[in-house]
């Protein structure tokens, strides 16, 4: 059998990353004709999936040629070639299994024909769909998920504040004794640590919070503050707030469970750093219900995309109901909204707007692809500052999961630059009803 392999693409690959077609190395790449009629009727929109549909279009049209319906186009150099196969009759074996004549049945017939006429090489079926999968299997067809911008383990996601024992009671009477920061060396600690790690150092009769500064390798103690009315209730809020406060930090992801408070923090944070940019943006994607446009919700735009961004409008509730309604901060919160200089927002609005010296926090941000994170940091200008939030474990997109979602990726890759920092959130602070359901149920 041949090393060289080709693989069948499903429609849902090309929505997640327009630019697949060049990530399978020396293989070759076969797109079902149905695909594309798929994607024809994903083209028209505003949504990141109808971005992606037009994108993939323009990249299929560089490529057309003479062979794209027979021997294919090379894709590039130490690429494979491209080629779309049309549609082909359902053999026995899938009428017996499938008679319905849908789109993932006919790409299944298509991925059949290939197999057959393969001459010797692997061909293997990549689609997000668990369920295609599945069918594909059944019928002796390799089929695997698209693993490109998967990340190999979410362990680190988990784990990054670490708890260090043992520490001298001297350095740590130190760190509270000076506002200086502190050599890393002088702790003792045998570990390489991150940019802008955090730890709690504890000794036989105290501990404290404290930073990493990759700028200068020190070590400073980490201050609970108030921000805005919102008071930081355990250590990982307190790193989190730290982290959302520093001028040197750019970029930033929050990741835990319902409840932990990341989105409210994020959004006390920016309304008391509000002057050092010109908007705030707050804003989710929206992921409809039963795979519902929202143009089924009765109402106009407003009214439609209400219930989707309520949750927003909650938080900041919760901030403006810390303070008197007579009083300066609940009447600069309302002057923000009104002259918009704090927006709430669906995802897919703020596209083609000017993201320089914004405050710009993405909440929900799991059910993003990583290409549509990467879209949306790539657009920041200067003094921007980004903020994504979300739980890994509560994704409601069907084709993301705790490895491919935009959140996770974005954790990853930026692991170890200067101007990122990452907490993960453990506690619920909603209530503590709130907070055994969500360990529990």
């Amino acid at each position: 059998m041949s090393d060289k392999k080709i693989f069948v693409l499903d429609t849902n690959v090309l929505l997640h990353d327009y630019k697949s077609i060049y990530t399978f190395e020396n293989n070759d790449v076969v797109i079902p004709i149905t695909v594309l009629e798929e994607l024809d009727r994903f083209k028209r929109g505003n949504d990141i999936l109808n971005f992606h549909a037009r994108e993939f279009t323009r990249e299929l049209d560089k490529l057309s040629g003479d062979g794209l319906f027979g021997k294919g186009v090379p894709l590039g150099k130490g690429l494979g070639r491209l080629t779309i196969e049309t549609g082909k009759p359902f053999s026995r074996v899938i009428q017996e299994s499938f008679p319905e004549h849908s789109a993932d049945h006919r790409i299944l017939a298509i991925a059949e024909h290939v197999q057959k006429n393969s001459n010797g090489k692997s061909v293997i079926l990549i689609t997000k769909d668990i369920n295609l999968r599945m069918k594909a299997k059944s019928i002796g067809i390799l089929s695997q998920d698209y693993e490109s911008d998967k990340i190999s383990s979410i362990a680190d996601i988990y784990k990054n504040v670490s708890v260090i024992e043992n520490i001298d009671n001297e350095i740590i009477s130190q760190l509270y004794e000076t506002s200086e920061s502190i050599p890393f060396e002088n702790f003792k600690i045998d570990l390489e640590p991150l940019p802008n790690q955090y730890f709690i150092l504890k000794s036989n009769s105290s501990s404290a919070l404290v930073h990493f500064n990759p700028a200068d390798n020190t070590m400073g103690r980490v201050v609970k503050q108030r921000t805005y009315g919102i008071d930081p209730r355990n250590a990982e809020q307190t790193f989190a707030l730290d982290s959302l406060l520093r001028d040197d930090v750019q970029l930033v992801s929050l990741t835990g469970k319902a409840g932990t408070g990341k989105t409210l923090l994020a959004l006390a944070a920016a309304i008391h750093q509000r002057q050092k940019f010109t908007q705030i943006f707050l804003a989710r994607p929206i992921i409809p219900l039963a795979n519902r446009d929202i143009g089924f919700l009765p109402g106009n735009v407003d009214e439609k995309i209400g219930p989707y961004m309520q949750p927003l409008f909650d938080n900041l509730a919760v901030i403006k109901n810390k303070f008197s309604q007579s009083s300066k901060e609940y009447q600069k919160i309302e002057e923000m909204q009104k002259d918009e200089k704090l927006i709430i927002t669906p995802l897919a609005y703020i596209r083609g707007r000017s993201l320089s010296r914004i405050y710009f926090i993405v909440d929900e941000a799991q059910n993003l692809t990583p290409h549509e994170v990467k879209t949306i940091i790539t657009r920041a200008g200067e003094g921007t500052k980004m903020i994504f939030t979300g739980d890994i474990e509560q994704i409601d997109s069907p084709y993301l999961d705790d490895k491919s979602n935009g959140l996770s990726y974005l954790t990853d890759k930026m692991k170890g630059q200067n101007i990122f920092a990452h907490v993960h959130l453990i506690k619920g602070e909603r209530s503590y009803l709130a907070d055994l359901a969500s360990n529990l149920l």
